[in-house]
Parts: structure tokens; sequence; C-alpha cells
């Protein structure tokens, strides 16, 4: 189970051949991968790296939310 509560999207891109999964609430957070359990498990890392940069830079992390109300 993740330590994290973000909302996280998941599709298949044919283009890249591989499942992408998103985090909308961290701007440019997303990752990719060849099952749907590799990429939940990069994308964990990548939220990891995301918030160590964005506390290294002083910038605003921002509370998970949840659900979305848009898309």
């Amino acid at each position: 189970m993740s330590k994290y509560r973000y909302e996280v999207i998941i599709y298949w891109s044919d283009e890249d051949e591989a499942f992408i999964a998103e985090v909308p609430e961290l701007p440019g957070c997303a990752a990719d991968g060849g099952t749907y359990q590799g990429v939940l498990a990069e994308l964990e890392l990548i939220i990891d790296e995301w918030i160590e940069t964005a506390e290294e830079m002083g910038r605003p992390v921002p509370e998970p939310k949840g659900r979305l109300l848009f898309a």
C-alpha cells in the first residue's frame, strides 16, 4: 500500500506501448511502466523525487485532496 494519498490517473498509451500514471495535484509528476503494478511502483519513486525537489527549492508541496472534481 502506498504511503501517499494523491489521486492517480492511469491509462494505456498505444504510442508509448506502456501504462502512464499521472498525479494531477503534482504538476509534471508522471511515470510509465509495462504493467499496471510496475507503473504504480515507479510512480511512488517519482512522487518521492518530486516532493524532495520541491522542498529543496523552497516550493510548497500540495496536501493530497483525494478525488478531484474535474478532469
